[in-house]
């Protein structure tokens, strides 16, 4: 039986926690799907296509082994994706009990809608800290963000880069 899982996420951008848990899904599950998602709850940095093209080249350079698939979706429901592709799981990376509680109603409503399991893995503790929004915020005041990010999003969001600039190179 080929198990696929998805790792939903808004990525924006892609840290080092977030590949940590993709590689340790990719470890877990013969395919694994990196799915940038559209958060209308969020005003994103980056446009999806970046992410998604910053996410692939992260996970080339850091030279993961599995099949991984990065993509995008932002119409219909999560489900409906993991229904298209076959995928039995939804992987979510859990930092503290914030993300627990807001992460396991959704579990829920995933596996009543669409019978699809999700699998909570912890990051590694030397990234459990950092999120996509701190990561932003600290490289929209001019901060170096490369011991949080893969090189591929620390050299696009180098020090020094104003938030316009940024919008530019959309």
């Amino acid at each position: 039986m080929h198990r696929i899982a998805v790792v939903p996420g808004s990525f924006d951008p892609v840290t080092l926690g977030h590949l940590d848990v993709i590689e340790r899904a990719a470890k877990l599950f013969d395919e694994v799907h990196v799915l940038v998602v559209h958060n209308p709850a969020k005003t994103a940095l980056l446009p999806i296509g970046k992410r998604v093209s910053l996410i692939s080249k992260s996970i080339e350079d850091a030279g993961f082994a599995g099949d991984i698939r990065v993509a995008s979706w932002s119409v219909g429901l999560l489900v409906d994706y993991c229904n298209d592709v076959g995928a039995v799981a939804l992987i979510k990376g859990i930092r503290s009990q914030i993300d627990v509680a807001y992460e396991t109603p959704m579990a829920i409503v995933n596996r009543n809608l669409a019978n699809i399991e999700t699998v909570f893995l912890l990051p590694d503790p030397s990234h459990a800290h950092v999120s996509s929004s701190l990561v932003r915020q600290v490289a929209s005041l001019g901060g170096d963000v490369a011991p949080y990010v893969p090189p591929a999003v620390a050299a696009f969001l180098r020090p020094g880069t104003s938030p316009d600039l940024l919008r530019a190179e959309r």
